[in-house]
């Protein structure tokens, strides 16, 4: 006897979907891969608002731009579902509570950050952070590199960012390019993205397989043309307002920054932390690496670390009546111009992507791209360990207690599967045993 037939969940309601959101920026822990798994499960498994391949088209786009993909999914689904409201509830729910609390974090850390018990703390997960992003090389290594090519690809652009000291745009640019020559000569070379493989039967969903783009998500160049040139005017017009020049320095490097952070928060990081420590001294290099071990452990995008750089920038550099006020007015400034780019691409975007739904012509140089982050990641696994292992240069004494902790993160992550938060909690316990110990 057969099984009944599911049936076709019913459309959620601007309000369930809101409830959802907010529910999703307090619990969106782990990365991208951590939050697009959770989008996943609840949103194709569980709710069925959305089917597989839908989802991953969506995914595919997300990817192939610049800024937090998990966020633009969210923002993404959230418009396809519920129209410009529906995109602006999903993708702003996505980072509101992260962005809370790292402001919170930031000022927790510029009132107390001398303690010796949050200096222990803080000192056990850095080398949990080292063996993150060594993780996260070794994942999308694993999954991507499928091809000599691809290695090849890898390879250069570690040795361009480390060595050639070669411009993180200018890498992607030339990744993108050798992906898409690839994929015009040799088609096979292409991993496809991740949309690869048959669809499997699945129970219907709310926007399924065949379910009609809507009317809202037909593609006009017009319309998306509009939208460019209203996302540009209120940056502008928020930009006119600032009172001074430490935040308009502010809101345009990180609105520029967010047009090139491609392959996410640890893959741009080498390029901001150069300009944010070295160009304009917003903050060291030291706090620039507890503000990632911060942000490790927040919910929200990785990129929301450049939320601390704001608050930090803006206490320095006094840019209202008093600190918290300066480090609030700069972080929500960081933070407004780090994401209006990406609210930006997904509305003026989105329905063009909608109109190519059967194309595979984007996973060339998506599958370039890709290729070339492994190695800029590996790069910053290399800035990070130096800084983590070597506090006083690569001439000075190396912590081999602090490499242990990283190598033990590391096993707990690769061997044993074990999530970050429980890890970074552990390594953190054991920095603060160590540290009022000796």
């Amino acid at each position: 006897m057969s099984e009944p037939k599911a049936l076709k969940p019913a459309a959620p309601t601007l309000m369930e979907a809101l409830a959802f959101w907010l529910k999703l920026g307090f619990i969106s822990f782990g990365g991208p891969a951590g939050q697009i798994a959770i989008m996943r499960q609840e949103l194709v498994e569980r709710r069925r608002w959305i089917s597989e391949k839908r989802f991953l088209h969506a995914l595919n786009y997300c990817m192939l731009l610049p800024g937090p993909e998990a966020q633009q999914l969210a923002t993404y689904i959230g418009w396809l579902m519920h129209r410009t409201w529906g995109g602006v509830i999903a993708g702003g729910l996505f980072v509101l509570p992260g962005a809370l609390i790292m402001m919170a974090l930031a000022w927790g850390y510029v009132t107390f950050g001398n303690t010796t018990a949050l200096q222990a703390v803080l000192w056990g997960i850095k080398p949990a952070v080292v063996a993150l992003v060594l993780f996260a090389v070794y994942r999308i290594a694993s999954k991507s590199l499928n091809h000599a090519v691809w290695w090849v690809l890898a390879v250069a652009s570690f040795v361009a960012v480390t060595f050639l000291h070669i411009g993180f745009p200018w890498v992607v640019l030339g990744a993108a390019i050798v992906g898409w020559i690839t994929g015009e000569l040799r088609p096979k070379w292409i991993s496809g993205g991740h949309g690869d493989g048959k669809a499997k039967a699945h129970a219907p969903a709310v926007i399924d397989d065949d379910t009609p783009t809507p009317t809202h998500a037909h593609f006009s160049f017009t319309r998306s043309l509009g939208l460019v040139v209203a996302f540009v005017a209120l940056g502008v017009a928020v930009y006119a307002l600032l009172p001074n020049k430490a935040l308009a320095d502010m809101a345009e490097f990180f609105a520029s920054a967010a047009l090139v952070t491609f392959g996410g928060a640890y893959a741009v990081l080498p390029y901001v932390t150069q300009a944010v420590v070295e160009k304009y001294q917003w903050l060291s290099t030291a706090q620039m690496m507890d503000g990632l071990a911060l942000g490790e452990t927040t919910p929200g995008p990785l990129i929301l670390i450049l939320t601390f750089v704001g608050y930090l920038g803006g206490v320095k550099n006094a840019v209202a009546s008093s600190p918290l006020a300066s480090g609030v007015l700069a972080a929500s400034v960081v933070t407004f111009f780090t994401f209006l780019p990406s609210f930006m691409m997904i509305f003026a975007g989105a329905p063009f992507i909608e109109s190519t739904r059967r194309s595979l012509k984007l996973q060339a140089p998506l599958t370039g791209i890709t290729a070339a982050v492994v190695g800029v990641i590996a790069s910053l696994a290399v800035f990070f360990a130096e800084h983590t292992f070597w506090p006083k240069g690569y001439g000075g004494a190396v912590d081999y207690l602090s490499a242990a902790i990283a190598v033990a993160a590391l096993v707990a992550f690769v061997k044993f599967k074990r999530g970050p938060m429980e890890t970074i909690a552990v390594c953190a316990f054991l920095g603060l045993a160590v540290k009022l110990i000796a």
